[in-house]
């Protein structure tokens, strides 16, 4: 790094150095997808030397910067002020030029988030935070998750980035405890998870070849197959524990995912009708086998296994059983309303209708797309 290049940027920008300060070559970022620093701290790009570096750069800033962001270009000849969206426009490019980057603003990298979550647990920080544990955030993690799937399935842009916002104050919360009892840290979650998609996408980050999705989700099952022997073999007691193909599975999952997941991982090394007729014909059977139950248990047992098909079915459709269902019911739920404002306009209890009228009611929203 050229430090001289750096003392005549600023010079030339006319700004004292920042008390804070993301100084790299814009050639390290030539391989990159997403920034590799933190946006709420200025930037100084060096060596920005060509027009298609400009524009790589240009689309490895968007992925954090809006495209109306302040940038700087700054070479010998001066000074030129742009926007992200138009860093490829620029007509002087060298070996000299740089490209400066205000902070995007308080409170917007990862850092900082991690910080705030800290400084709740700190002595002078929220009484409610400092009192939690693992087992006390159980509950709003779980709920915090059904409001994403919520927002998700109504494709509510602004409801999903609020929501795995919440999502990710769970993480970091739970993150920033074990840290205090000493269990574990966050970089240590990050670290992991990057091991693992690197040590799962072989065909991506080494030079396995693979023939499409099937071919991926086996070599997955694969992976993940040794990585448990491995697990068994190291075991603190040194004995080999036989974990299954379907153990990872949590036994929390709402029971269509949980079904899903079963048969996905069953699929993957074989196990799986030829053909979807197969499993066709077993929805068929299964429902005969509803009728010829005699009593509650086996009623009970045969809708679970009419359950457990369907679900088979909806993946086979390559349909996700747990969104679908929660979208009929959604939808169950829009209809029902405009049935019950139906009454509420006639002046009437919706229990006081017949089921004619309520069938009538159903039929008008369902006509206006409920």
């Amino acid at each position: 790094m050229d430090l001289a290049l750096v003392s005549r940027a600023f010079d030339t920008l006319r700004l004292q150095p920042p008390p804070k300060l993301t100084l790299l070559e814009a050639q390290t970022l030539s391989s990159a997808h997403v920034p590799p620093f933190p946006p709420d701290m200025p930037v100084l790009l060096t060596g920005v030397d060509s027009r298609e570096l400009a524009l790589h750069l240009k689309d490895v800033l968007l992925a954090y910067y809006p495209d109306s962001h302040e940038a700087m270009f700054v070479n010998g000849n001066g000074t030129r002020n742009t926007v992200i969206s138009e860093l490829d426009s620029f007509s002087n490019y060298s070996t000299t030029t740089c490209l400066y980057l205000p902070s995007l603003g308080e409170g917007t990298s990862f850092e900082s988030f991690a910080e705030i979550v800290a400084h709740l647990r700190a002595p002078d920080g929220c009484p409610w935070d400092k009192e939690q544990i693992h087992a006390t955030l159980r509950t709003h993690l779980l709920e915090e998750a059904y409001e994403t799937l919520s927002a998700m399935d109504e494709n509510d842009a602004a409801g999903m980035s609020e929501e795995f916002g919440d999502l990710l104050l769970q993480i970091l919360l739970n993150s920033q405890i074990a840290r205090e009892e000493k269990e574990f840290v966050i970089t240590d979650v990050i670290k992991h998870i990057y091991d693992k998609i690197v040590r799962r996408h072989p065909h991506v980050f080494g030079d396995v070849k693979l023939d499409g999705v099937k071919g991926v989700l086996q070599n997955w099952e694969k992976l993940k197959e040794e990585e448990r022997k491995k697990l068994a073999l190291s075991n603190a007691e040194g004995k080999k524990e036989n974990m299954g193909l379907l153990d990872g599975v949590p036994a929390a999952l709402p029971a269509l995912t949980q079904a899903q997941e079963y048969q996905d991982r069953a699929a993957r090394v074989g196990f799986d009708w030829p053909e979807i007729e197969g499993v066709l014909d077993k929805v068929r059977e299964e429902i005969e086998e509803i009728k010829a139950a005699q009593n509650l248990d086996e009623v009970t047992a045969e809708l679970g296994d009419l359950f457990f098909v369907l679900v088979n079915l909806a993946r086979w459709r390559k349909v996700d059983a747990e969104s679908a269902l929660r979208k009929t019911n959604l939808k169950f739920k829009k209809r029902f309303a405009y049935v019950e404002q139906g009454a509420k306009k006639q002046e009437r209890n919706l229990s006081d209708l017949t089921l004619e009228e309520m069938d009538a009611l159903w039929d008008e929203g369902k006509k206006m797309g409920l």
